[in-house]
């Protein structure tokens, strides 16, 4: 009789810290939020490779980074803790209830809030949850003064506050299929008003360059921004993710700025409700994410 071979499984543990690090950006900082020592995290994802047989992370004095294998570790990772998260859940009494304020900005509002809320909904129908959306910098404002127990935001450098990053792609240049927007001298752009970070991070880049250029349509929407591009009236710094269908990246040949990588990021004020808020944003995102490159 041929003996088995033994069934290896992942370690919810182990893949909790695999986020926290994609997370927080370091081995140090995901210690501290798993709370356990540095050396003991890096064993956990070395055990994790080991079990998968590929590498998951590249390390340098820098930064970590995911590999190709580790993004597409990533989002089973937040599912399968996602629905670890969901079964503990069912068996915890009391079960959360209670009310909590959210604040976004408006691009966010409009896309990944509503995906949020209904995983919030389906996960804890008790929380109860009240929105409110603005300019960036408001919002934030209006978390550093209690007003919201958790804030997302979008940002292109080294954030406000202490938060978590949710997911981050590259900011590019976008604009109509066959516009000749990118054509005008001095450029015409779509923005939003002052205290956005990807308006901040396109006109520091244009400076830079010396590129001259006039603010178009001024909406504090990406999809106002949008319908600007597709009526060729401007440029915008926008996601690269949305460059599809009728919107495109504007060609090399107009030689514009290099822009920044953007990340959707998200703070609490680590109440119980408001944790159990950030525990579905992660892969809320991620899957936001997947559905705009599917789309």
């Amino acid at each position: 009789m041929t003996d088995l071979a033994p069934v290896r499984t992942l370690n919810l543990d182990a893949l909790r810290s695999f986020v926290a690090i994609h997370e927080t950006g370091s081995f140090r900082r995901a210690a501290a939020r798993v709370n356990l020592s540095p050396s003991a995290v890096s064993l956990q994802i070395g055990k994790l490779e080991d079990v998968l047989g590929q590498r998951l992370l590249d390390r340098n004095a820098r930064r970590v980074a995911l590999t190709e294998q580790g993004e597409r570790l990533l989002l089973q990772a937040r599912s399968l803790l996602s629905l670890s998260d969901e079964t503990m859940a069912m068996f915890r009494t009391p079960a959360l209830e209670g009310r909590i304020a959210l604040a976004a900005p408006h691009d966010l509002g409009m896309s990944f809030v509503p995906q949020l809320l209904g995983r919030m909904a389906e996960r804890y129908p008790r929380i109860r949850v009240d929105v409110r959306l603005g300019a960036s910098g408001e919002m934030l404002d209006g978390f550093r003064a209690g007003r919201s127990n958790v804030v997302l935001f979008n940002d292109v450098g080294p954030p406000e506050i202490t938060s978590l990053r949710l997911r981050s792609e590259p900011l590019a240049w976008l604009m109509a299929r066959g516009g000749r927007a990118h054509l005008e001298d001095p450029l015409p752009l779509a923005m939003a008003e002052t205290g956005c970070s990807w308006r901040e991070a396109a006109l520091a880049a244009l400076s830079a360059s010396q590129r001259p250029w006039r603010i178009a349509y001024c909406s504090d929407t990406s999809m106002g921004q949008v319908a600007a591009l597709r009526a060729d009236l401007a440029l915008a710094a926008l996601p690269r993710s949305l460059a599809q269908g009728d919107l495109v990246e504007v060609p090399e040949t107009a030689a514009l700025p290099a822009l920044p990588q953007t990340e959707i990021r998200i703070a609490h004020d680590d109440s119980a409700l408001a944790r159990a808020m950030v525990s579905l944003a992660g892969d809320t995102a991620e899957a936001a994410l997947s559905a705009l490159r599917a789309g």
